[in-house]
């Protein structure tokens, strides 16, 4: 991890709004991450941060950061059991309440991510992606986005790429503000959290189409 005051492509003033205000959260939130902290390591031990490789900016790959929400139970094959066996009650509370992604606000601060943008989705996506799904990589990616308040991970996949490419499209300083707004009123409502039948978003599997004979994507 490398601190960038302001990384090659973002525009200035989304990076300043994203530093002052991350800058602040982190201190009015200090007292709320050394409580999570310490419940999740009586929970469940070391580590007490989810660490995984995420595509970010045109695709440079980076580490994010979450609070820990499920256990590292495994099967007699020593295989990790299903996500829905794993998520424990404390962390359906971190997710349901988005507290498990305030470690985010570090990956903000060194320029990884952004306040607003895009989901920084699986590594594995990136070969799955249409030319203009993989738009979503022109823009920082973000904790929310113009996807999560619209639905968040109750949206189809075709639904989150458009309001993903909606976003790359019409960014401004002031979209910024009023998705954060949004976000706030979403949060505490507690919308969107999963999709029925799933702990979490479903995975993306790609769009194909056969033409003459040849798998393609669409």
């Amino acid at each position: 991890m490398r601190f960038k005051f302001l990384p090659p492509g973002i525009p200035i003033s989304k990076r300043i709004l994203d530093l002052l205000l991350t800058l602040l959260l982190l201190i009015i939130l200090l007292p709320l991450f050394l409580v999570i902290t310490l419940i999740v390591w009586i929970k469940y031990g070391t580590p007490i941060l989810f660490r995984q490789e995420r595509p970010g900016f045109h695709g440079n790959k980076f580490v994010i950061y979450k609070f820990r929400s499920m256990t590292d139970v495994r099967n007699e094959q020593g295989q990790l059991l299903p996500d829905e066996q794993r998520l424990t009650s404390l962390g359906r509370f971190l997710r349901s309440t988005s507290i498990d992604e305030l470690p985010e606000l570090i990956n903000v601060l060194f320029g990884e991510m952004s306040l607003v943008g895009p989901r920084p989705l699986l590594t594995k996506y990136l070969e799955r992606y249409s030319p203009e799904q993989a738009r979503r990589h022109d823009v920082l990616p973000g904790i929310t986005g113009w996807a999560q308040i619209n639905g968040r991970n109750i949206l189809s996949w075709e639904d989150k790429f458009r309001y993903d490419g909606w976003y790359v499209e019409h960014w401004s300083f002031w979209l910024d503000i009023k998705i954060l707004l949004i976000t706030i009123w979403k949060v505490l409502r507690r919308e969107g959290i999963a999709q029925p039948g799933h702990v979490s978003a479903e995975e993306f599997m790609g769009e194909h189409i056969v033409e003459e004979g040849v798998e393609k994507k669409n």
